[in-house]
């Protein structure tokens, strides 16, 4: 009976560790720095100065569902455009009304990709990530996500 309980818990465990994500994408708003280190956290801008965010992330990469990848501009490194599930557009449809003027963190594979002025109502659930990905970050997201105007992902 042991045996069979011991091994019940490794396919559960084995399972999850399995549904792991390869590609994280975390969107944190900005925080009040007075909120204290519970609450915010300090991190470096992309301008270079000192900013709080919020610790919990408002999107993570569960609450994408496809992406579309294209070179930069610069020609450098790549772009992509992410298209939100439901949770995730009303998520980030209700984070655009009650915090505009804000700035939103963007975050992927734990480094700072952009930062974004929420300036009106999102409501088609896309996020547009305009430079700073590399092909191996492209690689890790169809892991992950469907490819927009390629097949299902499974």
């Amino acid at each position: 009976m042991r045996n069979l309980l011991a091994l019940t818990l490794f396919f559960c465990f084995a399972g999850a560790a399995a549904a792991a994500p390869h590609c994280t994408f975390r969107v944190h708003l900005t925080a009040n720095e007075n909120d204290g280190d519970v609450f915010a956290q300090p991190v470096p801008s992309l301008t270079g100065k000192t900013v709080h965010i919020e610790r919990t992330a408002g999107i993570s990469e569960n609450d994408v569902k496809a992406f579309y990848p294209y070179k930069s501009v610069d020609g450098a490194g790549y772009g992509s455009f992410l298209q939100l599930d439901d949770h995730g557009r009303t998520i980030f449809g209700t984070l655009s009304v009650e915090h505009r003027g804000s700035t939103l963190f963007l975050f992927l594979n734990g480094r700072p990709l952009t930062e974004l002025l929420i300036d009106k109502r999102v409501k088609d659930g896309r996020i547009y990530l305009p430079a700073g990905l590399t092909e191996a970050d492209i690689k890790l997201m169809a892991k992950d996500w469907k490819l927009l105007g390629g097949p299902k992902k499974k």
